[in-house]
């Protein structure tokens, strides 16, 4: 009951939640469960249930949980609602999310969450509280599902990609290993570089885990925090090298039961936890970096 009374207060940005607002408050998380727990179900059903998608239910849970931190800051928002833009959004929102669960377009239902909680803010607290909640509205994007096509078209060059780089890097360790498109062979051994390895849904998701780490930080900087969100690509692509050679590297020293059995599960987790430490230790040099700009463009002493 007094996290349902949070919520009023948020919404309606009072203390004491009259009965109405309870009311009015219930009706709406009501409606808004009604339209995409459906979504959320079929999704568990499906998408999610892959390798590739499988972060999607993470997503979800932290997004609930980036509006829940700043549920304080919308408390103390005025209420300056925008009714009119909130309900011609709706009424856009409505026809085409009748459309896409008819039809079972995942992507456009997932497109529609964002935009029905843009909806909601604008009718309760006007454009103050979207601006409140830009990063959580954004993070939402990840948890729709990317197009079949476009993954299929992107996951071929960011294999071949990978595989070309892990090649060389284990050759000139001194490992006898030859590559012949995404297949890569090392001793008696030969492994063909997976979707889940090094396609496009496991950049999305470290790109996902970089941004969040960024928000988190909570840089000044607009300029600096756009550089370093550019510098997660080649941070998640670099994670994937590292899986990869990982991968290799097992299956060469103790065969390829052990390199597909719970090491290939392992190296999913040391792919975030080489990506996360990656994006920190880029973190730290982008922050010397940024220190001595201002130094050298104003000619003041380091």
């Amino acid at each position: 009951m007094q996290i349902l009374q949070s919520y009023v207060s948020a919404v309606f940005g009072k203390r004491e939640a009259s009965d109405t607002a309870h009311l009015t408050f219930l009706v709406v998380a009501a409606g808004f469960l009604a339209m995409f727990v459906p979504v959320y179900l079929d999704l568990a059903r499906h998408i999610w249930s892959t390798d590739e998608q499988g972060h999607g239910p993470i997503i979800l849970g932290l997004c609930a949980w980036l509006i829940w931190r700043s549920r304080e800051a919308l408390i103390a928002l005025p209420a300056r609602p925008a009714r009119r833009t909130a309900a011609v959004l709706m009424a856009l929102c409505w026809p085409v999310y009748a459309i896409s669960l008819s039809q079972g377009i995942t992507t456009v239902e997932g497109l529609l969450q964002p935009l029905v909680v843009i909806a909601l803010l604008l009718w309760f607290k006007g454009w103050p509280g979207v601006r409140l909640m830009w990063f959580p509205l954004a993070f939402m994007l990840f948890m729709v599902p990317v197009p079949s096509t476009v993954v299929l078209q992107a996951t071929m060059p960011l294999k071949v990609a990978v595989s070309s780089v892990a090649e060389p890097l284990l050759h000139a360790l001194g490992y006898p290993i030859a590559r012949t498109g995404v297949i890569l062979q090392v001793g008696q051994y030969q492994l063909l570089v997976a979707d889940a390895c090094a396609g496009l849904n496991s950049i999305f998701t470290l790109e996902a885990l970089g941004l969040l780490y960024l928000n988190m930080k909570g840089h000044a900087s607009a300029a600096r925090n756009l550089v370093m969100a550019c510098l997660i690509f080649p941070a998640s692509f670099l994670s994937n090298v590292i899986r990869v050679c990982t991968l290799v590297l097992v299956t060469y020293h103790f065969g390829d039961a052990a390199g597909q059995g719970f090491t290939h599960t392992f190296a999913g987790m040391v792919l975030f936890l080489c990506a996360l430490v990656i994006i920190i230790a880029l973190d730290h040099v982008l922050d010397l970096v940024w220190k001595v700009l201002p130094a050298r463009t104003t000619g003041a002493p380091r």
